[in-house]
């Protein structure tokens, strides 16, 4: 239970990987507090599995590409919790298209939510774990922002300047006992990549070198090791859970 005492905020954290890093944060002894976007009922079931195990959690709505929207959200979470200790910026959303065809708002929507939505967590959180001489900040990124994807120059560009953002921030918090990391998944078993075509998958599958999909889980654990007191000499690093697909 290194993580007792301690609360936690999962952006996109009803389904998927912000779903299971809610768990393995939970099992740690952090209580939680699990951001949703219209997926009420679900992250409303994540919340009750959490307290299931002991800790408290609550569901809390915002769209966090909206500073209006993720200031109220987070004056809720400070009224339920009193402080938050570890964000995971997770919530991410892909509107996948060849460039020379992607239009103005498939662009500047993933960049919102991608990118402005860290932006908007981290700025409302940031300063008070400076206070306190304590936090963790862990961005979720992607394989896709290290070797680019067909379709997905605004997921990469996005990703990829998540991953900037992680380094500078490390830089510029570390003295203040605040560490800054990301986890750049490959293709795990999600909704999003449910969405994507079987013989894309099987393709995925055979140039990754354990030849699978991973599994959110997987993930998550990373982010535990991120979040606890024991990585407390780690900052400004990129940990690549991909099955070697990028190494």
């Amino acid at each position: 239970m290194e993580l007792d005492g301690k609360v936690s905020l999962i952006t996109g954290g009803s389904r998927g990987i912000g779903r299971a890093c809610c768990i393995a944060l939970a099992e740690a002894g952090s209580d939680v507090a699990v951001n949703y976007q219209n997926s009420k009922e679900a992250a409303e079931q994540v919340a009750n599995e959490l307290m299931a195990m002991g800790v408290k959690a609550k569901a809390f709505q915002a769209d966090v590409s909206q500073e209006e929207d993720t200031s109220i959200m987070i004056e809720q979470i400070m009224n339920e919790f009193g402080r938050v200790d570890i964000v995971v910026n997770n919530a991410g959303i892909t509107r996948d298209r060849s460039f020379m065809k992607m239009t103005s708002d498939q662009w500047h929507s993933v960049l919102l939510v991608n990118l402005d939505g860290p932006f908007n967590i981290t700025s409302a959180l940031l300063p008070q774990m400076c206070e306190r001489k304590w936090g963790r900040l862990i961005n979720i990124t992607s394989i896709v922002a290290q070797m680019g994807n067909f379709g997905q120059s605004n997921y990469a560009v996005a990703k990829g300047g998540l991953i900037a953002f992680t380094k500078t921030l490390a830089r510029e918090v570390a003295a203040k006992g605040v560490t800054c990391n990301a986890v750049a998944p490959g293709f795990i078993e999600t909704d999003m990549t449910a969405a994507v075509s079987t013989e894309a998958l099987d393709m995925v599958r055979k140039m990754t070198p354990m030849g699978r999909l991973g599994k959110p889980y997987e993930v998550a654990r990373a982010v535990r090791f991120l979040a606890a007191p024991q990585a407390s000499f780690v900052t400004g690093q990129v940990i690549n859970i991909n099955g070697g697909l990028y190494m």
